[in-house]
Parts: C-alpha cells; structure tokens; sequence
C-alpha cells in the first residue's frame, strides 16, 4: 500500500505560501508516494484551489505523484477544467491523479452560482467532453491540441459514497475509486472496496485520514470512522488494517509541516 499526504491549512493558521511549498517538498524528500488535494468554495475555511495547488506541486518537486480527492467537477466549466488540468499533468511530466467527484456540500454551489441538484448528471456529462478533449479529440468549437508528453490526460478516480451507482461506472469506465475515512465507517470502506474490485476495478484509495500521534486512543472497531488520532504503533495497525482489505493507497491529513512529524508520519508504513 502506498502512502499519500493532504497538507491541511487549517491547523497552521499562519503558514505563508513559502511553507507550504516548502511542505510539499517535505514530503517528496521523507517518501510519501504522492501529494493530495482537497477543494472547497464558500465554506468559511481557506484552501488553495487544488488545480493551483497541483501546479505549485509541479514547480517544486520532480517525482513524487500529485492527486486531487476530491475535485468537484460541476462547479466549474469542462472545457476550461480540462485545460487547465491538461496543462499541469504537462507541467509535472505525467504526474497527475485525478480524483473527481460531484460534490456533497450544497455550500459550495451556492457560492460559484451552480446548480446543487444537477451536480451528478453536470459531472456525468463533463468527465466524457474532458477526456475527449485530452486525447485531442474537437468538441464543439474545442480542440486543445494536447503536446505528446501529455496526451491523454491523467488517470481518473471517481470518488463516492459505498453504495453509490458511481462504483461500477468508476470500476468499468475509469481508473479508480476514492472512499472517504471521514465520511464512512471501516465496514462501509470494506464494502466500497468489495463492490469496486467485484465490478472489475483497478486503483482504490482511502483518503482523509486525519493524524494526531499525541493522541491516546485505541483499538478501532469495524464501526469505527478511521483515523490516526493515536500513538505511533496503533497507527500502523490502522493502516494495516486498510492494507489488509486491499486499499492500494492511504492518504493522511497532516497540519504540521515539520520536516520531523513529517517523517515520523511516513514512518508509519513500510
């Protein structure tokens, strides 16, 4: 199982753009195997725009993958979506993950003047115009004419709920799925997981794992949410429980930037 990063800017308050860049290759340099972003609009809370955000990535580090969990495609237009992640997959030299979603906080529609209700048929819709688009196909009056080095686009995961009719869309026509710990009990990961791999699926990511290894708790339960709110050896347990189900990727949500807690949090999984 691999081991990704989401650098949370509601734990340092302060950090100017430097640190957070700095962060990023921080966590290239203690191995973590990819960088992810998250996306709110509207919210009360700051995060930079994860296209921003993955474009940054690009600049400062060379290897390590750069992934969106998850980007809510109909809040934005699919032809200017689709160019701008064109140019970043270009930018990182292929290094893109894409994770798509339609979105569950009605908030963020309501401040980007998009329809809540509409949300799944815009993502529907958009996903096919932008794919086309990155194989340098013309749709309507578009045709971004994608360079060699990054036609075709970046890998698509779709992230959804467990029992969403999204699962075996992601398994049969793209490249992965995303489950959320935040949002879904250990059990329901495992049955996301199970229907994914069942519909024939291939990439299967854990994300929003949050981290506190100050903290004192301890074995989880089936029913419990997954976290890492717990002391470092309890913390690989819990991964390993996510290894054991199969998850090919486990992301964790860090909000110090430390070069130190960094490591000791990578450390966590061989």
């Amino acid at each position: 199982m691999r081991l990704g990063v989401s650098l949370n800017l509601h734990g340092p308050r302060t950090a100017t753009g430097r640190a957070f860049t700095g962060a990023m290759r921080t966590a290239e340099a203690v191995g973590f195997d990819g960088i992810w972003f998250f996306d709110t609009v509207g919210r009360g809370t700051f995060r930079v725009d994860p296209v921003s955000a993955m474009a940054a990535a690009a600049a400062v580090t060379e290897r390590i993958e750069l992934g969106t969990c998850i980007l809510q495609v109909p809040l934005r237009r699919p032809v200017e979506l689709a160019h701008r992640i064109l140019g970043v997959h270009y930018l990182s030299g292929g290094r893109v993950r894409l994770g798509v979603g339609a979105g569950s906080t009605e908030a963020d529609f309501r401040a980007t003047g998009n329809d809540y209700e509409a949300r799944f048929r815009s993502l529907a819709e958009a996903l096919p115009i932008m794919r086309s688009l990155w194989r340098g196909e013309t749709v309507g009056d578009a045709n971004l004419t994608p360079l060699d080095t990054a036609g075709g686009g970046p890998p698509v995961l779709v992230g959804s709920w467990a029992g969403s009719r999204w699962i075996p869309i992601a398994a049969k026509e793209y490249d992965g799925w995303i489950g959320s710990a935040h949002f879904a009990d250990i059990a329901t990961l495992k049955e996301g997981f199970e229907r994914f791999k069942g519909e024939g699926g291939g990439r299967t990511v854990a994300a929003n794992i949050p981290v506190d290894l100050a903290a004192g708790g301890g074995p989880l339960s089936d029913r419990d949410y997954l976290d890492l709110r717990c002391g470092p050896q309890e913390a690989k347990a819990r991964l390993g429980r996510l290894a054991e189900i199969g998850f090919d990727d486990a992301v964790v949500t860090v909000t110090d930037f430390s070069e130190e807690h960094m490591a000791a949090v990578r450390a966590l999984l061989a």
